[in-house]
């Protein structure tokens, strides 16, 4: 039987999560003993804790996944997403934030005393951001609350490996993976975080393994990671030789791909000043899938998601501000 057409571009599975973004310095991340540039989970204590000690804070609506759905709309795509809030104020923040830019967005409320996620979000002077993740509603998201038709109807169902931690998500996305490749859809992974495949290496190799993944998005030092490998070039071709197409950012030094073998290099998109890394990976992802979805050359996907990886770093949050259409067409002519 041929599958439907698909009716949206990109359903993607998630933490909603509100980030709360300050300023900071390498000293308050020493005394709270915070690893610089990466993600740790935190709980409600440590969470209401570190609040109080931070500075004053933006709450912008994130999530990683959610970040690159934002993205995609941003370029004109048509996208839904799946995810968990509380039914309270910063759940109806993140609600009315994903559904402004045209996402659609029908998961149940969790109801009862855990709170809507959030992620404490420190910025150094040199851009780097510290993020601390209290997982709230967003963990206990359950296989029940899928739309298998919703995650059936896009091109490509887009994971987000931070979820891959707690046990009912974990569940509900391999769920997802069936309904997807059951329905002749595509599946993109990204790695999210080292700290993530520290704890589920043999989980991602497995799905890899398995031929679940036919996009899988890293970064330099998660590629290397999920190899076991320190040499980044000696872990491209281990991985790349097991998902059709794999790609690889590299912060200043640009971004690879690599698709049925073959090797694209772009080179990072010229920014005049580094405001905050946030979601700089997320919006990458959004301008090769937007790319990837219109069908163009893995080169051009490459620097549409330079592009867009370059607008998010030039101010706070990980929401793009900037018309990414315009930014689309200055990039590609």
């Amino acid at each position: 039987m041929t599958a439907a057409a698909p009716t949206l571009d990109v359903v993607a599975i998630g933490n909603a999560i509100v980030d709360v973004l300050a300023r900071s310095d390498d000293a308050f991340l020493a005394e709270h003993a915070l690893t610089k540039g990466g993600m740790q989970l935190i709980d409600a204590e440590t969470a209401e804790s570190l609040y109080a000690d931070m500075g004053a804070g933006k709450e912008i609506s994130g999530g990683s996944a959610a970040n690159t759905l934002a993205g995609l709309a941003a370029f004109g795509k048509k996208c839904g997403f799946i995810g968990q809030v509380n039914d309270d104020q910063l759940g109806a923040v993140f609600s009315h934030d994903v559904r402004a830019l045209g996402i659609r967005y029908d998961t149940p409320t969790m109801q009862g005393d855990v709170p809507t996620a959030r992620c404490l979000i420190l910025v150094t002077p040199d851009a780097q951001r510290t993020m601390n993740t209290f997982l709230g509603a967003s963990q206990f998201l359950p296989e029940a609350a899928l739309d298998l038709d919703l995650i059936r109807s896009a091109s490509i169902l887009y994971l987000e490996g931070y979820l891959w931690d707690p046990e009912q998500p974990r569940a509900a996305m391999r769920a997802a993976i069936d309904a997807a490749r059951g329905a002749g859809r595509k599946v993109a992974f990204t790695l999210s975080d080292n700290f993530v495949i520290d704890r589920h290496r043999a989980d991602f190799i497995e799905l890899i393994d398995q031929g679940l993944i036919d996009i899988l998005f890293s970064n330099e030092g998660e590629i290397q990671s999920l190899a076991g490998m320190h040499d980044f070039e000696a872990a491209v071709a281990a991985v790349a030789a097991k998902v059709p197409v794999l790609v690889s950012t590299r912060s200043e030094k640009g971004a690879i791909a690599v698709v049925d073998g073959t090797r694209y290099e772009a080179h990072a998109a010229p920014v005049a000043e580094v405001i905050d890394t946030t979601g700089a990976g997320d919006l990458f992802a959004a301008g090769f899938l937007a790319g990837h979805l219109e069908g163009l050359d893995v080169d051009q996907c490459l620097k549409l998601g330079a592009a867009a990886a370059a607008e998010v770093i030039s101010h706070w949050g990980a929401r793009p501000e900037e018309d990414l259409k315009a930014i689309r067409a200055k990039t590609l002519g």
